[in-house]
């Protein structure tokens, strides 16, 4: 089975990582790319962008770059545990981030997730760790 392309996982993203705004760059075993617009839907009360946004790109990024990988085995991939430090506050623009696979495992996959602003500088980081299960008959 060949890996899809950034393109084709864009067309047929559903659910809410299309609802937010998702964009994915890159998607490999070793690296993910993605990108999101912030608008005011994603805006807390305090007119930042929404924390939560951030999490759920980081565990939308990590889960598809091993779920990709580990399909042909005949496994699934799914959020474990997702821990998110918010350093600086992002308020427009667009939000860079930078999946980097730190271990793979048997059952587990261990990524660090960079979040960027359009000027480059780190605004959050996520240690995201993605559960690796057999697929249900």
């Amino acid at each position: 089975m060949a890996t899809p392309t950034a393109e084709q996982i864009n067309e047929a993203m559903i659910g809410f990582d299309r609802l937010y705004g998702l964009e994915v760059l890159e998607c490999g075993d070793a690296i993910a790319r993605a990108r999101i617009a912030v608008r005011d839907e994603l805006k807390q009360p305090a007119g930042l962008l929404h924390g939560g946004v951030l999490a759920s790109v980081a565990e939308a990024l990590a889960s598809m770059a091993t779920a990709l990988a580990v399909l042909a085995d005949g496994h699934a991939a799914m959020g474990l545990s997702n821990q998110t430090s918010f350093l600086r506050p992002v308020t427009e623009g667009v939000v860079s981030a930078t999946a980097t696979r730190l271990h793979r495992g048997r059952s587990t996959w261990v990524w660090d997730v960079r979040f960027e602003d359009e000027l480059g500088r780190l605004c959050a980081v996520t240690r995201m760790t993605i559960a690796v299960r057999p697929l249900a008959a």
